[in-house]
This record gives structure tokens, C-alpha cells and sequence, in this order.
């Protein structure tokens, strides 16, 4: 296959090719909300993928360059959100079991291809919760039952990421049982290790990769193997989208900083060494979560680099919704088929007392994400508009 093919049929449906879907056991097993841990359970990175047959690479463009002028054909819209619990069964469910759950950011998450972070199984009790019974203290496994795939679906959802530390909260099994959820309501997923999930859309192949630093999931701690991934990806696909869970958990964790990121003994990788390192491999863009809170933005060789979307969803009152803690966004950027920026822009949300999202008029996340970009990010800062506009430093 060509790595760039410039093809295709336009107003097809969008299909999927799961690449290699591999090592299945071991996704999420960490267990994190409300940015507290279980210190007993141990760190669960392993050693990334093994090494592919060699692909060339996109060539990027510095950022100090105009913007390139070869793209061909219209761009696509794509959105995504940061983490996703509906709830927690058996008691921390929400009302209506569920029914208009996201009812509020429908209209917000409307692009061509709407991602987003799916951090709970959908599953039965499979009497394999990673916190005993009765559940160890500071110890959070999520589930909701598997028709919740439908909420997803009724949303507008296509694709869930599953590479974070709560997708095996129920073990293997839950696991196993939220894939065939999700296929079972049309939803495509990535997140094991070596899975490049493809979707077409508006005739533009568009690969989707999921990595965090868990057993089974492509490890966001082996830049080496994460950027062979990327390069596969790259091969696959017009356009390649990275969804990493990444960074420390906390209200205090707003911020990026250089090096690796502790968690209770976990590391969660280096978010700015781990994009640069994707970007550099072929991504197109960086979409993070996992810290709980909303991060800054930066573009690097004309790539934007989300390095966290906060708490979108936290039904049963799952997560918290007080201070920065309850912020989201919902992440809009538009390409064309050779990864040319197009527009982008930032949708505020947030978690009300329930935990349901809600749509922002007040636009707090848009702020949030604006200041922070610029204090962390400087020269290459991603500039926030009024009206939520993403645009390039230059």
C-alpha cells in the first residue's frame, strides 16, 4: 500500500481495518480516579512492541515554514473528548439508566469522525474487579453495562480509545466484553498494543493508535516502539491520530513540565518528549487525557499536540465536579488529506453535580486552555480566540 494514497471514494461509508490486534490481556489495570490511587497496585508498563519491517516516514515541515500548499480534495472535521465514565454499577448509575446522558454536547461533538477516551469496561460483573471484594481502600473500578455502547453510539461517537488504566477494571473478560459492546453498536476502538484501527472518512483513510504506559497497550514509555507504530500507522493511512493517556493526576497538574511524570509510583510518561517523538514519526495530531484536568496546546512542525482534555463525562458522580477538576473540552480540528491545518477550535464543557456533561457558555475551559498554553508553551503555544479558534503561533 502506498503510504500517502490520495484516493478515494468519497461519500462512502466509513469501514475500519483493525491492524494486528494483539495483547488483549493486561490494558488498564492501574486504578485512578479522582486523582487518588491504590499504592499497592503495582506499575503496569511493559517493554512496547517489537520492532516492524522499516516505512518511510511523512516529511514534516518546520514550523518556522509557510504552510505547505500541496494538499488535495476537502478537509475532514474531526473532534474528540478527554475520559469517559458513564457510571458505576451497580449503585452509581445514572438517571434514566443512561438515556440522554449526552444530551447536552451532542451538537458540540458533531465532525465527520468523533473520537473519545472510553476509561471503564462495559461489562457484567465478571468477579475479577482489580480492587477484591470487598474492594481495597482508595481502589476505583469502573463498570456500566454493556447497552450503555448505545449512549456512545446516539451521541455521535465512531471510535473509543481504550488504552488507559480503567479499560480492564473487570479483567480480560471486561475487556473482551466492551470490544464486542462497542462493535455491537457500530463503534470502532483502539488501544492494544500493535492495533492500528483505520476508518475512512469522506474518502480520507485515517488511522487511530492508542497508547499509555500499561501491560497490552503500545507503551507511551518506549519512544523507540512508539514511533515504529506511528510509522506503520503512517503507512496505512492518508492522516494518523495518536490518543495517549498520559501525565500525573491532580488539580495541581495543569501544567507540562519537562521529563517523566510520577504517579504513586507509576510513570506516565514524558507528554512532551513522547509527541514530539510521534509527530516526528508521522502523527498528525496528539490528542492526551488521563491527568484529570485540562492542559495547554502547542503545535510542533505544524502538528497540534492536545496534551490533556479533562474530565468529560463522570456519571454516578464517578469523578469530580468541583474546580478544575470538572472542566472538559471537546477538541475540533479540521485536516486536509496530506495533514495540512485547516481550523480547529475548542468546545468548554463541563461535569455537573451529577457528573453528566454540559455544555459551557461561559467558555471556562476555552480560558483555561488559553492561559495554560501560553505559560507552558510560549513560541509555540496554540492561539485561542474568543470564539474558541485554534490557530498556529505564526
Amino acid at each position: 500500500m502506498n503510504a500517502h494514497p490520495r484516493t478515494g471514494l468519497f461519500g462512502r461509508p466509513i469501514l475500519t481495518a483493525t491492524i494486528a490486534v494483539a495483547a488483549l490481556a493486561g490494558i488498564g489495570i492501574g486504578g485512578v480516579a479522582l486523582a487518588n490511587r491504590d499504592k499497592s497496585d503495582p506499575p503496569q508498563w511493559q517493554a512496547g512492541a517489537a520492532a516492524a519491517p522499516p516505512t518511510v516516514p511523512k516529511q514534516r515541515t518546520p514550523s518556522s515554514s509557510p504552510p505547505r500548499e500541496e494538499s488535495t480534495g476537502d478537509a475532514i472535521s474531526m473532534s474528540a473528548t478527554g475520559d469517559i465514565i458513564m457510571g458505576s454499577a451497580p449503585n452509581k448509575l445514572p438517571a434514566r439508566n443512561g438515556d440522554g446522558f449526552f444530551d447536552s454536547v451532542t451538537d458540540g461533538l458533531k465532525s465527520d469522525f468523533v473520537m473519545g477516551n472510553l476509561e471503564q469496561p462495559l461489562t457484567g460483573d465478571t468477579g475479577t474487579s482489580k480492587c477484591g471484594s470487598p474492594p481495597r481502600a482508595n481502589c476505583f473500578a469502573f463498570r456500566s453495562p454493556p447497552a450503555y455502547a448505545k449512549h456512545l453510539q446516539e451521541a455521535g461517537f465512531q471510535l473509543l480509545n481504550t488504552a488507559n488504566n480503567h479499560s480492564k477494571d473487570y479483567g480480560t473478560q471486561g475487556y473482551q466484553n466492551t470490544v464486542q459492546a462497542l462493535e455491537g453498536a457500530g463503534l470502532k476502538h483502539t488501544g492494544a498494543q500493535d492495533e492500528i484501527t483505520v476508518v475512512e472518512v469522506k474518502g480520507v483513510k485515517v488511522a487511530v493508535v492508542g497508547f499509555s504506559p500499561y501491560a497490552g497497550a503500545n507503551n507511551l514509555n518506549n519512544l523507540e516502539a512508539a514511533r515504529d507504530v506511528v510509522k506503520r500507522a503512517a503507512g496505512q493511512a492518508d492522516l494518523v491520530v495518536v490518543q495517549v493517556h498520559m501525565g500525573a493526576e491532580g488539580s495541581d497538574k495543569t501544567h507540562v513540565k519537562p521529563g517523566s511524570e510520577l504517579f504513586f509510583g507509576e510513570n506516565r510518561g514524558d507528554p512532551k518528549a513522547f509527541s514530539h517523538a510521534v509527530v516526528d514519526a508521522g502523527a498528525d495530531v496528539v490528542i492526551g487525557h488521563g491527568p484529570h484536568v485540562l492542559r495547554g496546546m502547542e503545535f510542533y512542525k505544524d502538528r497540534l499536540i492536545a496534551y490533556s482534555l479533562g474530565n468529560f463525562a463522570g456519571g454516578g458522580k464517578t469523578l469530580s465536579s468541583t474546580g478544575v477538576l470538572k472542566y472538559g473540552a471537546i477538541l475540533h480540528v479540521s485536516l486536509q488529506p496530506d495533514g495540512t491545518w485547516a481550523g480547529g477550535k475548542v468546545v468548554s464543557t463541563y461535569l455537573n453535580a451529577a457528573g453528566v456533561p454540559t455544555a459551557d457558555e461561559n467558555g471556562k475551559s476555552r480560558d483555561l486552555i488559553a492561559d495554560l498554553s501560553a505559560d507552558d508553551f510560549g513560541d509555540t503555544a496554540a492561539k485561542i480566540g474568543e470564539d474558541g479558534s485554534i490557530s498556529p503561533p505564526r
